[in-house]
């Protein structure tokens, strides 16, 4: 049951960094209906509802993955780079291009707009891309390549963390750790 939890709240966290190219198709075919460039038909019905479900799905998701579930650690940071730019422009673009020019409004367009997400979605989730969210950035979180101790342990330890703000070195901090490629610090320790 957990590593469904789990696989469900990696799909949702997919879905979030769509949620701006979703936003976008969305006001695309909006306008083209409100100026009569597109009927009202079940195709387009189908899309609105389809990009209202994404949009949803992705931003409850990304609310719950933010709020964490389990137990806080408390870290201390040693080392911290902010990587936010390194990641942010190439896919924000990326899908701002797929959003102008897809056409939903053809039943091959709506075929291969599934397919291209599903293709990407098991990339991204295979290899734990969830550092690549630019709903994330449009929110202000900065994404921070750190090295980090945990309370009463010696040992250094790597991660990627998403932190609303600067993140200080030598700074303790509480986060909910889901894995290396992907956590958001939870509070500020002492």
């Amino acid at each position: 049951m957990k590593k469904c939890k789990d696989m469900f709240k990696d799909f949702t966290l997919f879905l979030s960094a769509f949620v701006p190219m979703f936003v976008l198709i969305f006001l695309r075919l909006g306008i083209d209906m409100l100026n009569n460039n597109l009927s009202f038909n079940v195709l387009n019905t189908l899309n609105f509802v389809t990009l209202i479900l994404l949009i949803a799905v992705g931003i409850g998701g990304l609310i719950w993955n933010i709020r964490g579930n389990g137990e806080s650690i408390e870290i201390e940071i040693c080392t911290r780079k902010n990587i936010t730019d390194e990641h942010f422009l190439g896919y924000f673009s990326l899908f701002v291009l797929f959003a102008l020019q897809l056409n939903l409004s053809l039943v091959s367009g709506y075929c291969l707009f599934v397919t291209i997400m599903v293709f990407i979605g098991i990339v991204y989730i295979k290899n734990s891309l969830y550092f690549i969210n630019p709903l994330l950035n449009l929110l202000g979180y900065s994404f921070y390549e750190v090295i980090y101790k945990v309370e009463g342990k010696e040992d250094e330890r790597h991660a990627k963390i998403f932190h609303k703000g600067d993140l200080k070195v030598s700074a303790k901090y509480y986060v909910n750790l889901k894995n290396d490629n992907f956590t958001f610090i939870d509070k500020k320790g002492h």
